[in-house]
């Protein structure tokens, strides 16, 4: 079974729109959550990802969309979570309450979570990956998101992946990320396309975010 792997894709249409053209025929696409959040297309990312996912589980933005002010800390995650609050309609951030913390697919063998299989909100870097085996002994994989940072790691006939973030990359590298994982084979192919960011840097500050949600895309950081 050929799994498309998309993660983290933050309200960026664009790199969202590339990201689907740009992925090969599979059999299913799989959302590893944070749908909403930073960038200025909350409403048409979430009907996008409704329309071409299987599965999407609860990334910390969508499950902390009502409650923006848990973010005010951080200002980018604040501005971006508020005027998602604002953009979505109640039917939109009802189906957001509603996701998932955890999914499977691929006849129940590959779990799929946001961040930590067992500890909400805990960021797995790549080299912590060894440390998540002995969380998955019943499946055969594992997917996960939330770093914005892509990584594979697979032993056997096992596969742990991040696919890295579709909206906002971390690991210095602008191009929108994603994956594809063959449950057969356990092999996953590790993707990135170029997507047209100066429109994100325009429609950030079109719409008064804070220019860094954009600007920050130029370097992946």
């Amino acid at each position: 079974m050929q799994i498309g792997l998309i993660s983290d894709v933050h309200g960026n249409l664009p790199a969202l729109e590339t990201v689907l053209s740009d992925m090969p025929a599979v059999d299913t696409i799989v959302c590893v959550g944070d749908v909403v959040g930073y960038n200025p297309w909350p409403a048409a990312c979430v009907e996008r990802v409704r329309d071409v996912a299987s599965v999407t589980v609860q990334g910390n933005h969508d499950r902390t969309v009502r409650t923006p002010e848990k973010y005010r800390a951080n200002r980018m995650a604040h501005a971006g979570l508020e005027y998602a609050l604002e953009e979505l309609s109640e039917e939109q951030l009802a189906w957001l309450d509603g996701l998932p913390r955890k999914a499977t697919v691929g006849d129940d063998r590959l779990l799929i979570v946001h961040d930590h299989p067992e500890v909400q909100d805990r960021y797995v870097m790549p080299h912590m990956f060894s440390s998540l085996w002995s969380h998955v002994d019943e499946y055969d994989g594992l997917a996960l998101g939330h770093t914005h940072v892509q990584h594979t790691e697979v032993d056997g006939d096992r596969a742990l992946v991040n696919p890295g973030s579709v909206g906002q990359p971390r690991d210095e590298d602008p191009r929108a990320a994603y994956a594809v994982l063959d449950t057969d084979t356990a092999s996953v192919d590790l993707h990135r396309v170029e997507y047209d960011i100066d429109r994100v840097i325009e429609k950030v500050e079109a719409v008064g975010l804070p220019k860094e949600i954009g600007t920050r895309l130029l370097d992946g950081s």
